[in-house]
């Protein structure tokens, strides 16, 4: 079968659209991976013909080495999406030793070119991608859809296994496009900590968040969106979300909270949907097949037994047994699908003995039935013991997990005392088999993740051994061999396909953490594991997390009878770097990146010496020692970069920050071009320096210094189109610090430079969300400060006045006062690049007061400044001070003079006419000309 933009395929319940690569159920999309979506539209184009294993793999994986088992993963995801099994209807049967095929009768139908909807659009919301159909729910569902728009705030209640997520994320899904700010999930299950909600939610959203006030700062900025908010597994957190819950509601009228517990939050506007079983037909009825069918208990049943045993089918005279099993399990969802998956081992009359033989022990006095969560855990006992010994240690070591993780992953936490490397994957796979494990099918990769009452269950069976301490040891060492290979693929593999693999990581390295970096963990293994994990925290841009971690692991490494100098190098450059951007250039920032460069030293280690000598200099640079800087600069010579065009492309980088900030912009551009064109020859793939200085993307922050210098240099047209270059690679890479760090020095600048108000105040709101969601109070600072000039956004007083180099960026943005501190540093050439504004500044000031002293002196200053910024290459700076010079001249009446004076340094600009500066000058120039012609 061939297909066209203008066809659609129809089969069952779907409408395809392969052009789209849209497969519509009724008026819903239904969401599929991109590996499920190519298998299908495949097998579609087979359709009646058997389409081999081999034939799959490389048309899907045509340029990856996968194993079988990739293929079967994405298979049986597709299988449980599309309902196959579900009422007798097959679409993909497996043919033994051959292949698949599609079987399903289909039609092929013209239709109208169609728009992708907004469900596709991941930016609307984060909801994973169905992976079973939801049977028996869906008027409850359709009710829940109806009722959200009135209610704001529902609350899911039930027992675990019930199928609370399920729904919850079923209702999500048909609410997708609904929301104008879209649908974010915050599933708790991984989070154990109060405290962590806040910046989690915020992390989701987006936003920013004061530390002080986080709660109102989420409701403050949730103020005008419209939004879903889905909050799931709240039961062991219930008081920290009831609070918050009753803060968005409050401060956000048009967010509404779809909530799953084991319990109520009893929160103020909470409206409780609490979730039943699943229906079951009367122990006594008399049905046939299609009649039992009706009821959901049984549809999950029948179609959860296919799904793992393709020879299953149920007989009439089965039902009975069937209803007496559904009955057995209260009509539990999880419940069930542990039952059925065991059907293939004991049928349907012996799946009832197991049942009756388990859950004996748990029948009351009144022999009433046992309690719905007496039940499930009846089930999971029962389920667990029929695990072989093997698979039952699998199974309680797999619980120290808090996220999902690869068969690699999983294999170095089970192999151990009675487990050996081969029997690894038959346990897993009998696992899944089972329902006792989830398969997660990523495009490039297979996870696996425990349901959380299946986590808590194995937890607490690992509890019951001696076996604890041991995977807990084995789980932190694979998180450590996940970073130091993290570290290695860091500036090989491209930065979204880095991230999509090492970030879902991040829970069980927080995990590891804080048990090794306590009394009960490996603490050697911890301090390992907070250096090594850099590179996750900084592309996370959660350095300040980190840099808790990192406190810890050196005052642990202090202690030690024999501290390893290299993983104390490595965690003080960490530290300086998660300083900086806390709280500046302190003594403690400083003081980590000499004490790093000082054992670097001792240890003949260069490249150590090279990330903390490239450290303190930004340091210095930001407390505006440009000097300092240039003369650090200059030590990366004596190290020789010969052989290594890596590193000699990072400290070219960092000498092109000294030359601009000391003021050689000649120099600095030529250097700025020259580590551009170097970079798109490499392949830009080294984006973070191998550690130099405070991380940020290299292609970033080259670009964001030749903007300042393409300004500077008279070319602000240049210079605004270079910025947003700088501004739209951090914002498509989504490199927190790397957006604050470009907004920063130049975006918000040169818009405002340029005279382009509104955008200037577009990015400064940007910064300042930005700042704050990723924990960078550093830039934030700096945004609070531009908001007093720029406008435009309401921001919290200020802590600090201003210091370094942010209060020279603030004279050149309002031509305010220049203190005295900073007239000296203009005047001995301290201030660099800002030496020129500093000086007009003052005269400026002078000439306020009518005395021929004072304005002579200004003459003088101005002259000064001019000639600086001509020294420096600076023609932006050259002309401001030509401008004040001139209208000094022109108050005096020496109109010939200032005409002389501005004309030639005017016509020097080929752009930029329209900006505030040359507007001035073209508007002074008429006046001088017609003064000179009268």
């Amino acid at each position: 079968m061939t297909f066209t933009p203008e066809q659609a395929v129809h089969f069952g319940p779907y409408r395809v659209y392969p052009g789209q690569r849209l497969v519509m159920e009724a008026d819903h999309p239904l969401r599929l991976s991109r590996r499920a979506m190519d298998i299908l539209l495949i097998l579609l184009e087979h359709a009646g013909d058997v389409v081999s294993k081999q034939q799959l793999i490389a048309r899907v994986w045509p340029d990856t080495v996968v194993e079988d088992i990739n293929l079967r993963v994405h298979m049986a995801a597709l299988r449980k999406a599309l309902g196959d099994g579900q009422a007798g209807q097959r679409y993909i049967i497996t043919v033994a030793q051959r292949g698949y095929s599609f079987v399903a009768p289909y039609s092929r139908e013209d239709v109208e070119q169609t728009h992708s909807p907004q469900s596709l659009q991941p930016n609307r919301h984060n909801l994973p991608v169905r992976r079973t159909r939801l049977i028996g729910r869906q008027s409850l569902v359709d009710s829940l859809v109806a009722q959200l728009p009135r209610q704001r705030f529902i609350t899911l209640v039930g027992p675990g296994g019930i199928g609370k997520t399920s729904v919850a994320l079923r209702v999500a899904e048909q609410l997708i496009g609904r929301y104008r700010d879209g649908i974010r999930l915050l599933d708790l299950a991984p989070i154990r900590c109060p405290l962590m909600i806040n910046g989690h939610l915020a992390t989701l959203l987006d936003l920013a968040l004061h530390d002080d006030e986080p709660m109102n700062g989420l409701a403050s900025f949730l103020r005008d969106r419209q939004m879903l908010l889905v909050i799931d597994n709240c039961e062991h957190l219930i008081d920290a979300i009831a609070q918050l819950s009753e803060s968005i509601l409050r401060g956000a009228p048009q967010v509404h909270i779809l909530a799953t517990s084991r319990e109520s939050l009893r929160a103020e506007g909470e409206v409780v949907q609490r979730l039943e079983s699943l229906d079951c037909p009367p122990p006594i009825a008399v049905l046939d097949r299609t009649q039992a069918l009706r009821f959901s208990a049984l549809q999950l049943f029948v179609e959860r037994a296919t799904a793992s045993h393709d020879s299953f089918e149920l007989h009439d005279d089965e039902l009975p047994l069937l209803v007496e099993v559904c009955h057995r399990l209260d009509g539990i969802p999880l419940a069930i699908e542990l039952a059925a998956a065991q059907v293939g081992t004991f049928g349907l009359k012996g799946l009832l003995a197991q049942l009756q033989s388990s859950f004996r022990v748990l029948t009351q006095p009144c022999h009433l039935p046992p309690g719905r969560q007496q039940t499930l855990r009846a089930t999971l006992d029962w389920s667990f013991n029929l695990l072989n010994a093997c698979e039952q240690t699998c199974l309680r070591r797999l619980g120290v997990f808090r996220g999902s993780f690869t068969l690699e992953s999983a294999a170095a936490v089970i192999v151990g005392e009675h487990i050996e490397p081969g029997e690894v994957l038959g346990s897993i796979t009998q696992l899944v088999a089972k329902s006792l494990l989830n398969v997660e099918v990523a495009d490039e990769d297979v996870y696996y993740r425990l349901l959380d009452t299946t986590r808590s269950y194995a937890l607490e069976r690992l509890l019951q051994t001696a076996d604890l301490p041991a995977t807990r040891e084995r789980h932190a060492k694979r998180c450590l061999a996940l970073m130091q290979q993290a570290q290695s693929d860091w500036e090989t593999i491209a930065t979204d396909q880095w991230i999509e693999r090492y970030a879902r990581t991040l829970e069980d390295i927080r995990a590891a953490l804080d048990w090794g970096l306590n009394a009960q963990g490996p603490q050697t293994l911890a301090i390992s594991l907070a250096a090594s994990s850099t590179p996750l925290w900084q592309e996370l841009s959660l350095l300040k997390e980190h840099g808790g971690y990192v406190r810890k692991a050196l005052a642990l490494l202090d202690q030690s009878q024999a501290p390893c100098p290299q993983l104390k190098i490595a965690l003080k450059l960490a530290l300086g770097s998660a300083c900086y951007h806390a709280q500046g250039g302190t003594a403690e920032t400083v003081g980590a990146f000499v004490s790093a460069r000082e054992l670097a030293k001792a240890c003949n280690d260069v490249t150590g010496q090279l990330r903390a000598i490239s450290g303190h200099m930004a340091v210095n640079l930001s407390g505006g020692h440009y000097q300092m800087a240039l003369q650090q600069s200059r030590q990366f010579d004596q190290f020789g970069f010969d052989n290594d065009a890596v590193m000699s492309l990072s400290a070219q980088r960092l000498r092109v920050l000294a030359l601009h900030f000391s003021g050689d912009q000649a120099q600095a551009r030529h250097s700025a071009e020259q580590v551009l064109q170097r970079m798109a020859q490499s392949g830009s793939l080294n984006r973070f320096t191998h550690g130099f200085g405070v991380q940020y993307d290299q292609s970033v922050a080259s670009l964001t210094i030749l903007a300042r210098i393409l300004w500077l240099q008279g070319h602000p047209e240049q210079a605004w189109r270079t910025a947003r270059q700088a501004l739209d690679i951090a914002l498509h890479i989504n490199h927190g610090t790397s957006i604050c760090y470009t907004l920063a020095l130049s975006g918000c600048l040169i818009a405002y430079y340029n005279g382009d108000v509104q955008s200037a105040r577009d990015l400064l709101r940007l910064l300042l969300e930005q700042a704050q969601k990723h924990s960078v109070p550093l830039f934030y600072a700096w945004a609070q400060h531009y908001a007093q000039v720029i406008g435009g956004c309401e921001t919290p007083s200020i802590k600090r006045p201003a210091a370094g180099l942010i209060k020279e960026i603030m004279v050149t943005l309002d031509g305010g006062p220049a203190d005295d501190a900073l007239l000296e540093r203009a005047q001995n050439g301290a201030a660099g690049w800002s030496t020129a504004e500093i000086l007009r500044a003052r005269a400026r000031a002078l000439l306020q007061e009518d005395c021929p002293v004072k304005t002579a002196t200004a003459e003088t200053v101005l002259l000064r400044a001019l000639q600086v910024a001509k020294t420096q290459g600076a023609l932006a700076f050259e002309l401001r001070s030509a401008t004040s010079l001139a209208q000094l001249w022109q108050r005096q009446g020496r109109y010939r003079q200032a005409l002389e004076l501005l004309t030639p340094i005017y016509q020097r600009f080929s752009e930029g006419f329209a900006t505030p500066d040359v507007q001035a000058v073209k508007q002074l120039l008429g006046e001088l000309q017609g003064h000179c012609c009268a």
